[in-house]
């Protein structure tokens, strides 16, 4: 009875936050305009330039927060909603101490948020840099990279401190790995890992929204299949603010995530893999953003190692750009593929 009534829940929630969301989303792009908080101008005003910027800067202009909007609307919603769920005949279900797991949850979806909203501000208000390819804004990849590590090693230590994870489990070759306290770094790195290839992935409109949406939906139910209920909870709001955002990101595109959203969302996906216990199946069905990710090592490679760019240019989704590609036939292709990598995914977390 139970299951039944968590079902109806997470569906009724993720209904919820899409009405609010959609109800808030206008008068918030219309404060982001006030705010003078939109994508400026990248390109250089003299002298060539870079292809990049060709191929972006009809965007300059567009409001960047979307991310703030859904950070404050599923933290909101569910320190209202959460109380009252007993009350609705649902049992809470963890194989974790409840309020360990909300505050990792929490603590890390909005600490790289701030993260990212400071990383949003120095670009849009912060004097430019001259970098290797062109102009730089935002903090540098160091001291981003850094701060990063320093957040993903502080979550991933409370999900082994107090959870008790350290435990990593290889479908198919049915195997078990006891890592101890090196779960912590490897925590940490898929954490990171996940922030970046997220972000990188965030080049197009509507891109790296939908593909986590789809994602969203197989990890939730992972998520449901582990009888995790606040983490299915807090996938409900998440998705469903998503899907309200996703209407006014795709193309063309009339609000913009922003780092705030690309590092939360990021690395609240790879936690969400170490809640689960589901490491393999998030690497499939977050496929695609680590392909993305590995497409810019690899050009980053070419530069230091030949010279020279692998790509027209890097990440992937910026090379079909270049070919010709239109940019939404490159977003419903990848939402197909990450659609099969979604069901792949499940399928091994069930084995």
């Amino acid at each position: 009875m139970n299951e039944s009534n968590v079902l109806s829940l997470v569906l009724g929630l993720v209904i919820f936050s899409f009405l609010i969301t959609s109800v808030l989303v206008i008068p918030f792009i219309d404060l982001l305009y006030k705010l003078r908080l939109t994508r400026r101008r990248e390109a250089p005003r003299e002298g060539k330039v870079p292809l990049f910027d060709k191929l972006h800067d009809i965007k300059t202009g567009t409001p960047v927060g979307g991310g703030i909007l859904i950070i404050l609307i599923v933290t909101v919603l569910f320190g209202l909603l959460f109380p009252m769920v007993r009350y609705l005949g649902v049992i809470i279900e963890s194989a974790y101490s409840l309020k360990s797991e909300l505050f990792i949850i929490f603590f890390t979806f909005i600490s790289f948020g701030l993260l990212g909203l400071y990383d949003d501000l120095v670009k849009i208000f912060g004097k430019p840099r001259k970098g290797i390819l062109g102009m730089g804004f935002g903090l540098t990849r160091r001291l981003k990279f850094l701060l990063q590590w320093t957040l993903g090693l502080i979550s991933s230590f409370l999900v082994y401190k107090y959870l008790g994870v350290h435990y990593v489990h290889i479908p198919l070759l049915n195997k078990i790995f006891d890592l101890g306290f090196w779960y912590v770094p490897f925590g940490a790195f898929v954490i990171v890992s996940f922030t970046n290839a997220f972000n990188i992935t965030d080049g197009l409109d509507g891109l790296a929204s939908g593909l986590l949406m789809i994602a969203l939906i197989a990890l939730g139910v992972i998520a449901a299949g582990n009888l995790d209920t606040p983490l299915s909870i807090f996938i409900a709001l998440w998705l469903g603010a998503l899907m309200a955002f996703l209407y006014f990101n795709v193309w063309p595109a009339r609000i913009f995530l922003g780092d705030t959203g690309a590092l939360a969302f990021g690395a609240m996906l790879g936690l969400t893999g170490l809640l689960t216990g589901s490491i393999v199946a998030l690497v499939v069905i977050g496929g695609l953003f680590i392909i993305e990710i590995s497409s810019s090592a690899v050009q980053i490679l070419g530069w230091k190692i030949l010279k020279r760019p692998i790509f027209p240019l890097a990440p992937l989704h910026h090379t079909f750009l270049a070919m010709g590609w239109e940019e939404p036939k490159i977003v419903t292709r990848a939402w197909l593929a990450q659609l099969m990598l979604a069901i792949f995914g499940v399928w091994l977390a069930t084995i």
